[in-house]
């Protein structure tokens, strides 16, 4: 790969999450937002105005066109993200996707192939995986401070949380799920990222829809127009995943529920040596001598692999050649294998083997 000395981003997308991509792109000093498209004029002419940008497009397609970007943000409704990605692949241009990758892992192996053919860079933004908590535990169990990760839980709940009902968040067909493509790919990313496993053999899941169709249970999140389109996605589901080391993972996710907490979100390890969580990061483990009470620490000091704490930083910083990329294509993709399987499984009813 040729490293770029600035790298002049377009974005695909005018939402409200474009705004906090706008926001981290133009904070990097060596960083620049060229362009940017949406199919809805007005989000599209306020993001323009509101970033100064020199041009925006009618058509991704344009946007690819134009020899003056060298990277692209894509954030649409998700069954777009992977045929805007080869799109701006064939273009040449890197790629860094918002999540979820795909609508399947067939899609995401495609990009994966394509990116590879052209040597452009596909990746994901999973900011979770910057927080400064899940930094801290990610470099201590590099360090084997928690012995042998035999289990781990992942949630995020929320009571009331879903996106603003009527629009694409809620429909099957553009969105591919619901609480679990939303904030459950989240916690399972992050889970995994944080134990470095990668090898899921297995899967049981079940999904639930038992408020957004009733139109209960918005959060309010999201710009786009309501409309009657239906509301046919979970805004529940839980996983049991399987490891070919014999670890374990659960995932919870929800949209809305009722609970004791407006929202709550975690990743919990269970080591040999120790556990830990990330929000906020603490250690629980014995004492260091047969005399010392059992020690819980609150205040967890271990380096930082990003000290900036952002995904875009660490994006333009590869192509720039002085860092190493946080989210590897290929870890996106085996997420998305576990969410097919878990989708998978609450069809069928029965647990799907992954390998």
């Amino acid at each position: 790969m040729k490293t770029l000395s600035t790298v002049r981003f377009g974005i695909i997308g005018a939402g409200q999450i474009s705004g906090y991509a706008a926001d981290s792109i133009l904070r990097h000093p060596h960083a620049k937002l060229i362009a940017a498209q949406d199919l809805n004029p007005e989000r599209l002419q306020a993001l323009k105005d509101k970033y100064k940008l020199p041009v925006t497009y009618a058509t991704a397609k344009e946007l690819f066109a134009d020899a003056n970007i060298d990277a692209v943000y894509i954030a649409t409704p998700n069954k777009f993200h992977v045929p805007l990605a080869k799109l701006a692949l064939e273009a040449g241009k890197h790629v860094i996707l918002e999540k979820p990758f795909a609508m399947n892992a067939q899609e995401a192996e495609e990009a994966i192939a394509l990116a590879k053919k052209v040597g452009c860079v596909l990746t994901l933004g999973m900011n979770q995986r910057f927080d400064v908590n899940s930094q801290q535990i990610k470099s201590l169990v590099e360090q084997g401070v928690f012995g042998e990760i035999y289990h781990a839980k992942a949630y995020w709940m929320r009571r009331a949380g879903i996106p603003k009902l009527g629009t694409w968040f809620g429909n099957m067909e553009l969105a591919g799920g619901g609480s679990l493509y939303d904030i459950g790919v989240h916690m399972l990313d992050l889970c995994l990222y944080t134990i470095n496993n990668y090898e899921p053999v297995s899967v049981v899941g079940a999904t639930y829809t038992k408020f957004g169709h009733r139109g209960l249970g918005e959060g309010g999140w999201g710009m786009s127009e309501r409309s009657d389109i239906k509301f046919d996605v979970d805004d529940f589901a839980s996983a049991f995943i399987r490891f070919a080391n014999g670890a374990t993972v659960t995932l919870d996710t929800t949209w809305a529920c009722h609970t004791a907490l407006g929202n709550k979100d975690n990743v919990e390890i269970f080591g040999t040596e120790g556990g830990a969580t990330l929000r906020p990061a603490r250690i629980f483990r014995s004492g260091k001598t047969p005399e010392a009470s059992y020690e819980i620490v609150d205040q967890v000091k271990a380096p930082l692999a990003f000290p900036h704490q952002d995904r875009f930083h660490n994006f333009i910083n590869y192509l720039r050649g002085e860092e190493k990329l946080c989210t590897e294509i290929s870890q996106g993709l085996v997420v998305q294998k576990i969410l097919d399987g878990i989708a998978e499984s609450a069809r069928t009813g029965k647990e799907v083997r992954l390998a």
